[in-house]
Parts: structure tokens; C-alpha cells; sequence
């Protein structure tokens, strides 16, 4: 008995080196599911990315990944990197649901969050340092406050006669809420050394005016929130990787997109003119430039319908639960066109704009019927009948491999009197009442009173047609299917 215990105690004890085994690779922790849990609890904070070796998103992130940690290191920070290859380590991924590569989650004593940072070493930097310290750090003097301001593209400094006054309370709430920005309080001689008087708030930056300064309204976390927020990003924000989610997640959700190219002659004119409108739109609208000649760039010109004749050109929209576009008369970018279009937008006056082809001569003739925006009411509402249409995007790699199948479900319905097979490219045509985020997505029109039921089962003739013949065809003992060959996206392609 005693050897055998003795035994136990041996073997658990290789268990656990092994197990708590974690070797690094340029700084960074490589994790899996035996050591995972180790190093998300002995370490009190951990940044984790969930990767996969193929993915170009993070291949991109990779050297600014190790810089961060590297970074980290030479201050000596609890803070660790790890990364967890999610193609080999499929119940991790499947544990904290990875959707999408990357995917980074922030561990503080192996509790996960989101991370919603950016993807740059100091970005990265920053909001992890941001959410393990104080929401404001406390500047002892001026050289300390010039330190701040020079190690931070973006500074905020608040300057308060009470400590726990209103106005400094909800500073620290704005300061709390924005972790890719960094936040200090100031005392009165750094206040006098930047000629500040009475409370105030004043955000250091390294572009446009290099500072900007508010004086009222420092009790409304709303508006101070709108500040920091549009006195945070340049006057004209170029559109790229990094800026991205600056751009859809910040507080500002009017947009005007002007698409223009940067090697032109006039490009330098066209943003000097925009640059100067910004400024007296500056909280109501975001100002952004697309340039034009990025390959990357062309489905987003694809996404609002734009087409060469048109560029240069601009468009307005407004992000809420779906997006709303807004396209103006004359796209030309002059300040008398840029004004006009921004005016009549911030005074309620533009109707949304919906894409839509025109309605091809030949859309009813093959089995699978053509819908485009302009007769997709007609066709797809149609109380006689059962509509089941597939909304896909050309270039989705996943709607390629359905179109056989689809051509067959529609072949095998074609003498049914209240069946519709019917297709729609979203990507040119769009709807007031139907939004599409991932292709194909595919929704059945039902007769009657045209209630619309998604469609969640298996993308097969066998799947497609027993949808179809079930009683009352409410899809209701349909779940959705795993795509086992696509472990990215679950069978979608994303907008």
C-alpha cells in the first residue's frame, strides 16, 4: 500500500512539471491546453491570442505581438504575452468560443475578457497597462507631466481645485471607460506651466493642433467622453488596419468616407479642404479618407457600391444596430459639395441610400431566380408563395461552393407552383429591412403572411429540400451545422 501511494505521489508530481512546463518564443508564452491553466492563474494578468499558422491578420500581428512582450519585459511588468495555436489546441479555442483569427483575451487571475486594443506593440502596451493600474495616474511635477506627455501620442490631463469634486469624479469614470488612452491628474504647478486656470481638462497630442483644451461641462461623463474621444483622432483619420477600430468602435457613429487617392495630383488639396470643414463638425462627424489605391481597399468600394466614374468620391453613414449610407448628389470633393452634404445630413434632410442593380431581362428564366433591390418585393414577398433566397457576395469563398448545389435545389423545385428558389448579391443590392453581416446567409420568405424564418441547417440538396417539405417549414428542428473546413468562420464570410 505504501508503494503503491508513494507511487501516486511520484507520478502526480511528473504530471505537474509537465504540465506547468511554458516555453517562450521572442518573449512570448506559448500555451496549450496542458499548461494553459497554469499560466493563466500563477500570472495575475495575461494577454492571450488565439492564432492559427496560416492566418495573414496574424502573421501581421506577430512582430508587434513580441515587441509588446519585449517591452513588457524590460520594465519588469507582471504582465505576460502568451499565444495559443487554436488549429492544434482545438478544445482551448472551443473553450473560450474563438470565432476568428486573431483572437485576444485578457486573463487577470484567469478570469478572461475581451480585448479590444489595438494591434501595434504600444496600442497593445497601453491597454494592457491601462486596465492592471489606476484609471489616472497622478503627476508629481512638471518634469513628471513632460514625461507623460512625451511617452503618450495622446495625454489627457485633468486639473481640479477639489480632488473629489464632481467634475474630477467624472473624469476618472471617462478615464475608466477608454483603455487605449492614458489619463493623469495634474497639480497646480503643471497647471500654471501650461497656462491653465481653474478646472480643466487638456489632451496632449502629436498631430493637428497638438492640443486641444475643455473648460465647461467637466461634470457630464457624456461630454466629456465626446472630447476625449473626437479631440483623440486626427481631423481627417486615414483608414487602415490599425485605425479600423478606432474608427467603428469609437464614440463618434457619423461618418463622412471620402474615397480618394493618395498618389493624385489634388490629393493634398482635397484633404487641406476636408480638413478645414472637419473642424466645425468636429464631435458630430468623423472625417475619413479611403485611399483608393490599396488592393485591400476595393471591397469596401465594392461594399458602397462605388464605382470608378465616381471616385473621387464620398458617402456618409451612420452606425447604430445596422448601417445606414447616405449618398449625396454630386460626390465631387469641393468644400461647396462637403458642406452641402454634411449640412443636409446633420439637419435630418437625407433619405438612406440602398443599393440595387437593375432588374436583368433574364431573372426569371433558370430555376434559381435573380433578385436584385428593385424586385425583390415583388418576388420575394409574394403572399402565394414560399420564397427561400440566398443572399451571397461574389467573392465569398463559401457561396462558390454552394452555387452547385443551389442550381440543383432550384432545378428540383422548379415545378412547384408555391416554391421560389431565388438568389441576391448583397453586395450591390441592399435592403430597408433586411441586413446581412456574413455570406451566404439564407432566409425563407414564408407564404401568407410573409414571415421570414433564417435558415440554420445543413448546406446540402438533402438539408436544403427537407427544410422545404417539413410541416409548416418553420425550421424549427434545424440547429446550426459545423463547417469542419473552416474553423475560422463557421461556414460564413464575414462583411
Amino acid at each position: 500500500m505504501m508503494k503503491f501511494s508513494l507511487f501516486m505521489v511520484t507520478a502526480l508530481m511528473a504530471f505537474s512539471a509537465y504540465a506547468e512546463e511554458i516555453t517562450k518564443e521572442e518573449g512570448v508564452l506559448v500555451l496549450t491546453e496542458k499548461n494553459f491553466e497554469t499560466a493563466t492563474t500563477e500570472n495575475e494578468y495575461v494577454l492571450v491570442e488565439f492564432y492559427a499558422p496560416w492566418c495573414g491578420h496574424c502573421k501581421s500581428l506577430a512582430p508587434e505581438y513580441a515587441k509588446a512582450a519585449g517591452i513588457l519585459a524590460e520594465k519588469d511588468s507582471p504582465i505576460k504575452l502568451g499565444k495559443v495555436d487554436a488549429t492544434q489546441e482545438g478544445p482551448l479555442a472551443e473553450k473560450f468560443e474563438v470565432r476568428g483569427y486573431p483572437t485576444l483575451k485578457f486573463f487577470r487571475n484567469g478570469k478572461p475578457q475581451e480585448y479590444n486594443g489595438g494591434r501595434t506593440a504600444e496600442t497593445i502596451v497601453s491597454w494592457v497597462e491601462k486596465k492592471t493600474g489606476p484609471a489616472a495616474v497622478t503627476l508629481a511635477d512638471v518634469e513628471a507631466a513632460a514625461k507623460f506627455v512625451e511617452d503618450n501620442p495622446i495625454a489627457v490631463v485633468g486639473f481640479f481645485a477639489e480632488a473629489e469634486g464632481e467634475a474630477a469624479k467624472a473624469f476618472l469614470e471617462v478615464a475608466g471607460g477608454m483603455d487605449d488612452i492614458k489619463f493623469a491628474v495634474g497639480t497646480a504647478d503643471i497647471a500654471a506651466e501650461h497656462k491653465v486656470e481653474g478646472d480643466a481638462i487638456v489632451l496632449f497630442k502629436k498631430f493637428d493642433e497638438g492640443r486641444n483644451d475643455l473648460t465647461e461641462g467637466l461634470t457630464d461623463v457624456e461630454a466629456v467622453t465626446k472630447f476625449v474621444a473626437s479631440s483623440s483622432l486626427p481631423l481627417i483619420v486615414d483608414f487602415n488596419q490599425e485605425t479600423a477600430q478606432k474608427i467603428f468602435s469609437g464614440e463618434i457613429k457619423s461618418h463622412l468616407l471620402m474615397f480618394l487617392s493618395k498618389s493624385a495630383d489634388v490629393y493634398a488639396e482635397q484633404h487641406a479642404i476636408a480638413s478645414k470643414i472637419a473642424k466645425d463638425f468636429k464631435g458630430q462627424l468623423l472625417f475619413v479618407s479611403i485611399d483608393t489605391d490599396e488592393e485591400d481597399h476595393k471591397r469596401i468600394l465594392e461594399f458602397f457600391g462605388m464605382k470608378e466614374e465616381e471616385l473621387p468620391g464620398m458617402r456618409i453613414i451612420k452606425l447604430a444596430e445596422d448601417m445606414a449610407k447616405f449618398k449625396p448628389v454630386d460626390g465631387t470633393i469641393s468644400e461647396e459639395n462637403i458642406r452641402a452634404f454634411v449640412g443636409d445630413y446633420v439637419d435630418g434632410k437625407l433619405k438612406q441610400h440602398l443599393l440595387s442593380e437593375d432588374v436583368p431581362e433574364d431573372w426569371d428564366t433558370n430555376a434559381v431566380k435573380t433578385l436584385v433591390g428593385k424586385n425583390f418585393e415583388e418576388v420575394a414577398l409574394d403572399a402565394g408563395k414560399h420564397v427561400l433566397v440566398e443572399f451571397y457576395a461574389p467573392w465569398c469563398g463559401h457561396c462558390k461552393q454552394l452555387v452547385p448545389i443551389w442550381d440543383s435545389l432550384g432545378e428540383k423545385f422548379a415545378d412547384r407552383e408555391d416554391i421560389v428558389i431565388a438568389k441576391m448579391d448583397s453586395t450591390a443590392n441592399e435592403l430597408e429591412d433586411i441586413k446581412i453581416q456574413g455570406f451566404p446567409t439564407i432566409k425563407l420568405f414564408m407564404k401568407g403572411d410573409n414571415k421570414v424564418v433564417d435558415y440554420n441547417g445543413e448546406r446540402t440538396l438533402e438539408g436544403f429540400s427537407k427544410f422545404l417539405e417539413s410541416d409548416g417549414m418553420d425550421g424549427a428542428a434545424f440547429e446550426e451545422a459545423e463547417d469542419e473546413d473552416d474553423e475560422e468562420d463557421g461556414g460564413h464570410d464575414e462583411l
